[in-house]
């Protein structure tokens, strides 16, 4: 990697990526988030068995097509984050490995992007400005997704609610690629700008629903592993909402990191704390504006504790069952509980704990939904129809 290097990045995260990307701004590399998804489960199937988690299998057919499109043949090296834990999600790169060589590729190396140590040969050296850089991204991108998925189906002027989401990104994107509005007041700042521009955009009374959507980690934020499923609420008028990716952070720093050695331990704390606090402005801005929102991470978790147990911290763990106790608290208590064909941890502590908070809980609405290559769309509708039409 002398040279300047182009790093191939699968769509994950379709509202923080084309943020995050700019955390990782660099003279050595450039990133580019793929958006191509045409085919991409088939040509993944090609390489890949058809038992193996839906999420992997989109990423390797994404990664292959996109290699086979020829638009990077030179220098260009692909990254994948890595959780770390009893996942199959923590053995996604030597699946993908694997799925290369076949394909004729093995020569491209994959970075891993990882807080636990993994693959320390082929691992993206990370810095302080990246960290910081990323949470604003992540900050960033939490508001505008929650802000997008409440406000799009209700507006009486077709596309405001989209245009006030470009015009947000493209302005980050400037400020966060230069090292700007990072700071903790900075940021509240802009939390507050950006709730009080949206909410000046005029609605309609809701006559359908906002659906609350749970669950694990890809299918929740990627239009290609949920079937465009926000897409579809807003065509049947109804709101979605979606808990923000920091949320799934201080889990996983909560659950896997922070729980390290002594001087490793205080470090990730320290970084807990200092991301909490950020999460804590973005509700307020939401809430101030009448703007609907989960709690912050320290009062969810409180909460969650008189229905999960944090012993569930494979994965996406407690978290899901957590959301789902705070959405109905805060948002909605309808909603839709996703989870990818292959995922054990997410059968297990998602599909695991529904009937047990719904014995818990009054009047709250579950539907679980999976997904995986062969789902039909007709069948996705059907669930999502229990939820809007009870």
């Amino acid at each position: 990697m002398k040279n300047k290097t182009t790093i191939l990045i699968p769509a994950m995260l379709d509202f923080h990526f084309p943020l995050l990307r700019y955390a990782f701004c660099s003279d050595n590399y450039e990133a580019v988030i793929l958006e191509n998804d045409s085919n991409i489960a088939y040509t993944g199937l090609k390489y890949l068995h058809n038992d193996l988690c839906y999420p992997v299998i989109l990423i390797t057919g994404q990664f292959i097509s996109a290699l086979k499109s020829g638009k990077y043949n030179n220098n260009v090296a692909l990254m994948i984050p890595q959780a770390g834990d009893a996942c199959r999600g923590s053995n996604y790169i030597h699946m993908i490995r694997k799925a290369l060589k076949l394909a004729g590729f093995g020569h491209i190396p994959i970075i891993s992007l990882n807080f636990k140590g993994l693959e320390k040969n082929s691992k993206l050296k990370i810095s302080i400005g990246m960290i910081r850089r990323g949470l604003a991204a992540v900050m960033y991108g939490d508001i505008l997704m929650i802000l997008q998925n409440q406000l799009s189906a209700y507006e009486v002027n077709n596309g405001e609610t989209d245009s006030k989401v470009q015009k947000w990104t493209e302005y980050l994107k400037k400020n966060i690629s230069e090292g700007r509005l990072l700071s903790f007041s900075k940021m509240k700042k802009i939390f507050y700008s950006i709730a009080n521009d949206f909410s000046e955009i005029k609605t309609v009374k809701k006559s359908k629903p906002i659906i609350g959507i749970a669950g694990e980690l890809y299918i929740k934020y990627c239009h290609l592993g949920n079937a465009n499923i926000c897409d579809y609420l807003k065509l049947e008028g109804c709101g979605a909402y979606i808990n923000g990716f920091s949320w799934y952070l201080l889990y996983y720093l909560d659950t896997h990191l922070a729980r390290n050695g002594a001087a490793v331990g205080i470090g990730y704390k320290a970084v807990m704390r200092y991301l909490a606090k950020i999460q804590s402005y973005m509700v307020s801005a939401l809430r101030d504006n009448n703007f609907l929102c989960c709690d912050s991470f320290y009062e969810f978790r409180n909460f969650s504790s008189d229905y999960v147990s944090f012993g569930c911290d494979i994965a996406d763990g407690w978290l899901i069952a957590g959301e789902i106790v705070n959405i109905n608290r805060n948002v909605t208590n309808r909603i839709a509980c996703v989870q990818p064909f292959g995922c054990m941890p997410n059968h297990v502590f998602g599909k695991g704990i529904y009937s047990s908070i719904q014995r818990k809980i009054d009047n709250i609405m579950l539907s679980a939904i999976d997904f995986d290559s062969g789902s039909a769309d007709v069948n996705l509708k059907n669930r999502l129809s229990m939820l809007i039409n009870i």
